[in-house]
């Protein structure tokens, strides 16, 4: 650090404790960071986020209930700052401080300087015989990650939350970069950012699609994990998080600058604008630093036994819930008010309308059981704001009890990987699938009725960022890693056994043909479930990663989108645009409560269900204990069901549907039912003939492979 005189110190305040993080109030900033056990805390003035050194350390003396504080009139928006935190060095009993370290704040608004891997980044010395239980002196300002002060003011004009209804949200998974990276029509200089996910080439994409909720990869600042680096690859997912307040830089025009930012919120204020709804994916479970091995970047050095969670025999190891090496402390208050601080900032601040949280049973876990009524849940549906957005959980995690599909609590949603599993069994055309194939076709009301939620409860998907994408599940048995550099050991096993007679690329036209009738069949069941369909961005225009199903550190053309589209590909997107049309159209598909009940063979009125066999009577024991019955017919009686339109205040009445789903590999005569008020049927789609017009329709051959869908007219 250079010499500076007295005089050259700016001048300190008492400040205040609250809000944690650097406050500029339109005058000075007000500093304030968390730390139960340090025993000295210094703030550090950097020039510029080049700066090799600060130029200037700044002692707060001022500590109110274990946070830090003080104001400095002189500093404004764009200064560079960062922390050296001093504490006992007591791996054994949890305490990891290390003032050689300068770490970046927690509540970090804006993150100017990434990362720049070297070996003072530790906090113990690599390659020492104590290995970390060795305290390593090496100054690490030079290549820290460094935060900023932010002017938060923005002409956010008459922007407000769409607020779509759940029953009538379509959510589109996509990444920032990997959407925009190639896209034709977007200005170079924009693409992979923010400010390309709001250009009009990219909204106007999603709007003629009709999906709802972009629900964005993980924007929250990330750090690229060394040994990718040492590998020759990147984290492009960006799970391993950092900073819960900071946009990710990498997706910045200007990575160096504030204005990250305000380049944030204008892209929120784009796609509000078109109607669409911002769903984050956040990574409260864990942090980039790691195992106790990792480096000292920011929580480890600040506080490093209140915000992990560390094993009760020998508190130099932690707890991992997520096979990244660490697991925040939902149990310490402080931790949890960073995590509420952080949902409520990205609400109020930055205008999102919701959040898919990351391997969220590790959230819920208190001890060593994963409890749905944690701390976590209850402060979550007590607050006033968090409340009130879209909530959805990625309901497992790698430890013991971690699965937890459909026992989180009321206000959430969940990813439904009982719904990927069996819709893609059941198209696969396996045996023995009818019973949990209707059952996850109608809302799963098994895994939520109970609890008192409702069929949108379940997200409905069959393919997201992890795994294959559609393209590549219908054209692959088996995965092709040889990339990601662990000679194919790593990502899901998988043999989908899809029989379409040769695996990747192909110009046999039969396969290339049958391969399209499938990704038909999945998204015309996808758009036709009851609950929450979830589209992974791509798959609508045949997006492939040439089978590698774990393409989290391929920042390169193997994930990117490819938008340069055949006939083919234009002809799947037109189809997938119809079946998204058709879904908002039918509010039997949209319905806000569970199926109550089912037709009796007399004849009786029909209350809102059926199943029918082939042969055009109910289904019965018999035709449910066949193993080998892979075809069946659901009716939705949409009779009952009124709802008033939002844009026209005219009140919709509902329509009944007839779904026929045929698995097999042959052609199966389907008798449609006889009752009087089950005539006149129109096909509306046929993922046979995808261009087929809507004609009457009352039975006959359903091709293999077949979903049809008929609407009473």
């Amino acid at each position: 650090m250079q010499d500076v005189s007295a005089e050259s110190v700016p001048l300190v305040t008492v400040g205040k404790p609250a809000p944690l993080g650097a406050t500029w109030d339109g005058v000075g900033t007000n500093f304030a960071i968390f730390s139960e056990h340090a025993t000295k805390v210094e703030l550090c003035l950097f020039d510029s986020a080049d700066s090799k050194e600060e130029s200037q350390r700044i002692e707060l003396t001022n500590e109110t209930a274990f946070v830090w504080h003080g104001y400095l009139a002189t500093v404004k928006p764009g200064q560079v700052y960062g922390y050296r935190i001093h504490g006992p060095y007591e791996p054994h009993n949890g305490h990891r401080f290390n003032p050689n370290k300068v770490l970046v704040d927690p509540y970090a608004k804006s993150v100017v300087r990434s990362v720049d891997w070297d070996d003072s980044l530790f906090g113990y010395t690599i390659g020492s015989e104590e290995e970390d239980l060795s305290f390593d002196e090496r100054d690490s300002a030079a290549f820290a990650p460094l935060g900023a002060v932010i002017d938060p003011s923005f002409e956010w004009g008459d922007d407000k939350p769409p607020a779509t209804p759940w029953n009538h949200t379509i959510i589109y998974e996509a990444h920032v970069k990997g959407m925009t990276k190639t896209h034709p029509e977007v200005p170079e200089n924009l693409r992979g950012t923010y400010a390309g996910i709001a250009h009009p080439a990219i909204i106007s994409h999603l709007s003629k699609l009709g999906i709802t909720a972009l629900e964005l990869m993980p924007v929250h600042h990330r750090v690229n994990d060394r040994s990718y680096i040492d590998r020759g690859l990147n984290d492009y997912w960006g799970y391993n998080t950092l900073s819960f307040f900071a946009p990710d830089t990498r997706f910045a025009s200007n990575p160096k600058s504030v204005d990250q930012v305000r380049e944030f919120k204008s892209m929120v204020k784009a796609l509000h604008a078109a109607g669409i709804e911002v769903i984050l994916d956040v990574v409260y479970n864990h942090t980039i630093e790691g195992s106790h091995f990792g480096p000292t970047l920011s929580f480890r050095g600040v506080d490093n036994v209140s915000y992990y969670r560390t094993m009760e025999d020998d508190r130099r190891y932690y707890m991992d819930y997520t096979g990244c090496g660490n697991s925040l402390n939902m149990v310490h208050p402080k931790v949890i008010q960073t995590i509420m601080d952080s949902l409520r900032y990205w609400i109020t601040e930055m205008h999102v309308d919701g959040f898919r949280f990351d391997l969220a049973s590790t959230l819920a876990r208190e001890l060593y059981d994963v409890d749905h009524l944690s701390a976590f849940f209850d402060v979550i549906h007590q607050d006033p704001v968090i409340s009130q957005v879209k909530l959805i959980a990625e309901p497992w995690d790698l430890g013991e009890g971690g699965y937890q599909v459909g026992n989180f609590p009321i206000l959430w949603t969940e990813w439904n990987g009982k719904y990927r599993d069996t819709v893609r069994e059941f198209v696969k055309g396996d045996a023995g699938q009818l019973g949990d194939f209707c059952t996850r076709l109608t809302g799963s009301s098994d895994l939520y009725e109970h609890s008192g939620r409702r069929p949108f409860a379940s997200i409905n998907f069959v393919t997201c960022h992890d795994g294959f994408t559609l393209q590549d599940l219908v054209s692959y048995n088996e995965k092709h890693n040889e990339a990601n550099g662990e000679e194919n050991r790593d990502g899901e096993s998988h043999n989908s056994s899809w029989n379409c007679g040769a695996e990747g690329e192909t110009t046999d036209k039969k396969i290339i043909a049958l391969r399209f009738q499938q990704k038909r069949n999945f998204m015309a069941l996808l758009l036709f479930s009851i609950g929450v369909p979830m589209i992974s961005g791509g798959d609508e225009l045949g997006r492939t990663q040439g089978g590698n199903n774990n393409g989290y550190c391929q920042d390169n053309e193997i994930s990117w989108y490819q938008w340069d589209l055949d006939e083919d590909d234009r002809k799947f997107f037109a189809f997938v645009q119809k079946l998204i049309a058709i879904r908002k159209d039918q509010l039997v598909i949209q319905r806000k409560d569970f199926f109550k009940g089912e037709v009796e063979e007399d004849g009786k009125p029909i209350k809102d269900v059926a199943w029918f066999a082939p042969h055009g009577k109910p289904m019965g024991d018999a035709e449910w204990k066949n193993s080998e019955g892979k075809c069946i017919g659901v009716l939705f009686d949409g009779q009952p069901i009124k709802e008033m339109d939002p844009l026209t205040s005219v009140e919709r009445q509902g329509k009944s549907l007839f779904l026929i789903a045929n698995a097999s590999h042959t052609t199966v005569p389907f008798k449609l039912p006889s009752y009087k008020y089950l005539k006149n049927w129109e096909i509306l789609i046929d993922t046979s003939q995808p261009e087929r017009k809507v004609e009457v329709w009352n039975g006959g051959d359903v091709p293999p492979r077949t979903i049809i869908l008929l609407e009473r007219r």
